[in-house]
């Protein structure tokens, strides 16, 4: 009997284990390796999860390797992961829903989707906010009022975020806000 209890015992704390190693999983940390410098960035895949899952597929597959920062705003935000440097677009996979309305608000430092004007288009391009861009904010399931969704955060290399935001920009092509000098992307990597 007393080794029937000892065996429930360590299945107890053995489940309780893989509870709280799960429950308290880290969140995927990348980062970011700019000809500027690097960026590292925490994902958000309870938050969103879809939107988590479809940019960790661009980057295990190594997609934004040579991509380049291609549309800068200073004091509005950096858009990358699209084009490479010769303002080629890449060839992307299906989009995926649009996870704007998981709390997350577009504050500074914070990453997010890039998308047309259909809410649910965002495939691989995204965007780090340079300040708190409220009208960017999910207020409504309204096509026109459902936001961008945000699924991860800078904790290191702001500082690179906001060299890239100060690059001088011009016109390349159809394109306004392309640095004049190209940003690229080496590569994005878990650490």
């Amino acid at each position: 009997m007393r080794k029937l209890y000892t065996f429930l015992l360590l299945a107890l704390l053995s489940s309780s284990a893989l509870i709280s190693q799960s429950a308290f999983a880290a969140n995927p940390l990348l980062v970011i390796e700019t000809n500027h410098g690097n960026i590292v960035v925490e994902l958000y895949p309870e938050k969103a999860p879809k939107t988590v899952a479809n940019f960790m597929q661009y980057v295990n597959s190594g997609f934004y390797k040579d991509t380049i920062f291609h549309r800068v705003i200073n004091r509005f935000m950096i858009q990358g992961g699209g084009f490479t440097a010769d303002m080629t677009e890449k060839k992307t996979r299906a989009p995926v829903i649009n996870e704007a309305g998981n709390g997350l608000l577009n504050e500074v430092g914070t990453l997010a989707m890039a998308r047309t004007s259909d809410p649910d288009s965002a495939t691989a391009q995204f965007f780090i906010n340079l300040e708190n861009n409220q009208f960017l904010n999910y207020q409504s399931p309204a096509p026109e009022l459902i936001g961008y969704c945000v699924f991860g955060r800078v904790l290191k290399g702001m500082d690179v975020v906001r060299d890239i935001a100060a690059t001088p920009t011009g016109f390349s092509g159809q394109f306004s806000d392309v640095p004049k000098s190209p940003i690229v992307i080496n590569q994005i990597k878990p650490m």
